[in-house]
């Protein structure tokens, strides 16, 4: 059997009054995503652990069965395995923000969507002028970047960017969850308002702003950890061989734990003009090899924390004429049996820009397996689905019949 997870990140919504009051998921014109749904079975699922925030990291920790009171350490740990950045004993692991900073409050969570080779000048320019022997810069891609501190606590009160826009930068500064904490939250803190001193005047950002683009004039450090202790996806429910596709440090990092092999496309942005197509073939070739391919898509997040539903709108027709379509054409026909797998990771409404808890709509197509009677796919036709709803670890054992 050859499964294939398609991910569209947080491609779940509420619905828009604009948009007729459907949601975009409802609004998108998506015939194959549908088909898939009529030729399968549907069901929600909850991926947010009681607890736990609604970011990107709890949900797809979650939709790959892991136990993440067991197993997360924050996101910085994460995309350092995609970085290929040992956290060592004793080190901390943040990811990285490069935000826009405008009257004192954030404006934006990535600096107007940052250039990756733009913001790497910038991190390695902090990295030179602000690695002190405990604080090290990596850069990723676009405006998500690494922080690693020796001897740092992670038992901090942060908030990720996306979160808080509009919102003034001293109301949300880091705060330590426990007094032994304190140190490294005022180090931290520090950290951002040197960051600012020094990026005001960088000739990248003074690029920008004659461009008419927002400049990248802080870094924002969030979601600590060290090193985590993850099974992989063999251990944990057989599954051989696989990939990840993603262009998303976090999500790649997740693959590394998992035991899943590294593919990166070429023009893949995490973007809304990212690399479909690519990523479909480079998904297609895999599946023929492997077992497992994990095929992650961040466009529709991203244009949920832009608040543009017709964009998000836009970003679930490319998934489904794009990949999904490709995928099932170049699949249908196999002699092996194929599952194919269609989900968000968490729900991101344009109307509020961040992340919910809201369970998500998924559907599970198997060339030999049997239909429900849902016929189109969002999130209240789902909802009637012959799966109901599920949680955590039951998606990945409905996936491959663990019991």
């Amino acid at each position: 059997m050859k499964t294939i997870i398609i991910l569209g990140d947080g491609m779940a919504d509420e619905p828009i009054a604009a948009l007729g009051d459907k949601t975009p998921l409802q609004a998108a014109r998506k015939p194959y995503i549908d088909m898939l749904a009529a030729m399968g079975k549907s069901g929600m699922l909850d991926t947010i652990p009681q607890g736990f925030k609604p970011g990107s990291e709890i949900a797809n920790l979650s939709v790959l069965g892991y136990d993440l009171p067991k197993v997360f350490e924050g996101r910085g740990s994460l995309e350092a395995a995609s970085m290929g950045v040992d956290i060592l004993p004793g080190e901390m692991a943040m990811r990285c923000n490069l935000i826009c900073i405008d009257d004192g409050k954030i404006k934006n969570h990535s600096a107007g969507h940052i250039s990756s080779e733009e913001a790497a000048e910038l991190i390695r320019f902090l990295d030179e002028e602000l690695n002190d022997g405990k604080a090290s810069f990596y850069p990723g891609v676009s405006y998500r970047h690494l922080l690693k501190l020796k001897g740092g606590d992670k038992h901090l009160d942060c908030t990720p960017p996306h979160d808080v826009t509009g919102v003034p930068i001293k109301d949300v500064l880091i705060k330590p969850d426990t007094p032994e904490a304190g140190e490294t939250a005022d180090y931290l803190n520090a950290l951002i308002i040197k960051s600012q001193e020094l990026l005001k005047d960088h000739p990248v950002n003074k690029k920008r702003i004659a461009e008419g683009k927002d400049p990248a004039n802080s870094i924002w450090p969030w979601s600590p950890g060290y090193r985590p202790q993850m099974q992989t996806l063999q251990e944990l429910f057989g599954v051989k061989g696989g990939s990840v596709i993603s262009a998303v440090d976090l999500i790649m990092g997740i693959g590394v734990y998992a035991g899943l092999k590294v593919i990166r496309v070429e023009g893949a942005t995490g973007l809304y003009d990212t690399n479909y197509e690519g990523k479909a073939q480079v998904a297609i070739e895999a599946l023929k090899e492997e077992d497992f391919v994990y095929l992650h898509i961040e466009a529709s997040d991203e244009a949920g924390h832009d608040g543009d539903y017709k964009l998000k709108t836009k970003t679930i027709e490319y998934l489904d004429n794009r990949v999904v379509k490709l995928i099932y054409e170049a699949v249908k026909d196999w002699n092996e049996p194929v599952t194919i797998a269609i989900l968000p990771d968490h729900p991101t409404p344009c109307a509020i820009k961040t992340h919910t808890n809201t369970p998500v709509p998924f559907l599970i197509y198997r060339s030999d397996g049997n239909a429900d009677d849902v016929q189109v796919y969002d999130e209240f036709e789902s909802q009637k689905g012959a799966y109901g709803l599920i949680k955590g670890k039951e998606f990945m054992e409905l996936l491959f019949s663990v019991k």
